[in-house]
């Protein structure tokens, strides 16, 4: 039954691979082998796309878990060639693998070490591929991972896989997968793919709606929508890899999100089912939105609580309004929706991106991929959010002003960041402007509206009313 918790005795081996002595990750596979209609003697291929820190993760918890069952799963991630690792992340790295016994012996054994002496002396230049052959990602230098099977080639990786992984930004997810579509054209069966993606574009034409990576993946590679599937939860990539208690939804078609489920789960990784794909894959993207401005403000009052709860209070209220407009059960979404929130304003990239751009260690020219965190997907999402809430076909009645406005003039935050961040229009303090404007409404008053005016607008989500 789907979130329960499995007790399980793990060995380690020499290479990382963790063993279960009662055989139970070994009946997973099994049980995943026969709904694939896998024969025996042909391997279950698994590859992540991308090599972000979730997705380099992801790859790794499973490579632990099902990693030493060699003959009935192989596990691969692909990721660009060519990337270099600058001299001050070597250094930062030999610092990591000396701080570490079981890293240090491990890449003495691996014969791997010394390359990683000559790189912290400048004689060499390591590359991102070949440092994560070695376990570690460029993303995140301070958690060492198992060391993984990494492919720069993404024919090789993906022609004959059973179940992709994609780990990409959504502001990649389009292109890459475009690509891989030319590399299925000869395949009779479809594959399961399993999206991390968290991020949303905006389409206005015919008329205006979301459109979410699995959406996109959906379009570019015709693999039908049930065989493609979002995976998301309240989770910090490092501490989930450190065995951090950490719960997830994976969300899509019955058929193959309760065995995914199943099999994806950990003592430590709980991850449960859900029907509704877009709108939970929507949230995810909607989060990092408000983190963003989160970030902000703790910068720029000084980690004020008084201030930070403020914020919460406008950026919650702000949230459920336009989940009454994407969703006809916003309810439902409520508890997954401030989880991830919560955990995003704590310790996530988008709050992080947020509060150095306030304190000026970051600047907006940098553009959204950051050094040593990756894409920062919150930028994009701002954008989308605003051009479909700005829409006028959307409107709803003002509570003051007896009239009707786009959704967007009911989100005083989101407005600002779209200044802020987009047009570049204003400075990171109009955040702190917007929340001490004498005229915003009660945020109670943004959510009453939501829940008993008719707000909800399923085409957003490309739903038939």
């Amino acid at each position: 039954m789907v979130g329960t918790t499995e007790v399980m005795n793990h060995n380690e081996d020499s290479n990382g691979a963790i063993h279960n002595s009662n055989g139970v990750f070994e009946e997973k596979v099994d049980q995943l082998r026969r709904l694939m209609g896998k024969a025996e003697g042909d391997p279950l291929r698994i590859v992540g796309v991308g090599a972000g820190a979730w997705g380099s993760v992801f790859a790794a918890m499973l490579q632990d878990s099902y990693g030493h069952l060699r003959e009935k799963v192989q596990i691969r991630i692909w990721r660009r060639a060519g990337r270099t690792v600058d001299r001050a992340t070597a250094e930062h790295l030999f610092e990591v693998i000396n701080s570490r016994e079981d890293v240090l012996r491990r890449l003495i054994r691996r014969c791997a070490y010394l390359k990683y002496v000559e790189a912290r002396l400048g004689d060499r230049t390591l590359n991102a591929d070949e440092i994560l052959k070695d376990g570690f990602c460029l993303n995140m230098i301070d958690t060492p991972l198992c060391p993984l099977k990494v492919v720069t080639n993404l024919q090789e990786a993906v022609w004959d896989a059973d179940i992709v992984v994609n780990g990409l930004p959504s502001t990649e997810t389009r292109a890459v997968f475009e690509e891989i579509s030319r590399y299925w054209k000869e395949r009779i069966t479809a594959p399961v793919i399993i999206s991390l993606a968290k991020g949303v574009e905006a389409e206005l034409e015919p008329e205006p709606r979301i459109v979410t990576p699995t959406q996109m993946i959906n379009r570019a590679t015709g693999v039908p929508i049930e065989n493609i599937l979002y995976l998301g939860g309240p989770n910090i990539a490092a501490e989930i890899y450190n065995k951090e208690y950490a719960n997830a939804r994976i969300c899509g078609a019955a058929k193959w999100r309760r065995p995914l489920a199943m099999f994806l789960r950990q003592p430590h990784f709980i991850v449960w089912d859900n029907g509704d794909l877009v709108t939970h894959e929507v949230m995810g993207g909607l989060k990092n939105v408000y983190a963003i401005g989160a970030g902000m403000v703790a910068a720029l009052t000084n980690e004020s609580a008084t201030s930070k709860s403020v914020y919460f209070a406008h950026c919650t209220s702000e949230m459920i309004f336009i989940t009454h407009l994407l969703s006809e059960e916003p309810e439902r979404l409520a508890g997954p929706l401030l989880a991830d929130t919560y955990v995003t304003l704590l310790k996530g990239r988008n709050a992080w991106y947020g509060h150095n751009l306030a304190k000026g260690e970051l600047s907006l020219e940098m553009g959204d991929s950051i050094k040593g965190k990756g894409m920062i997907q919150g930028v994009s999402a701002v954008k989308a959010f605003y051009e479909l809430l700005c829409q006028s076909s959307l409107s709803v009645l003002h509570p003051e002003e007896n009239k009707h406005v786009a959704p967007v003039e009911l989100c005083p935050i989101l407005k600002t960041l779209y200044k802020i961040l987009i047009i570049r229009e204003f400075p990171c303090q109009a955040i702190l402007q917007a929340l001490r404007d004498e005229t915003m409404n009660d945020p109670r008053d943004r959510i009453e509206i939501a829940q008993t005016h008719a707000v909800y607008r399923p085409y957003l989500l490309g739903h038939q009313p």
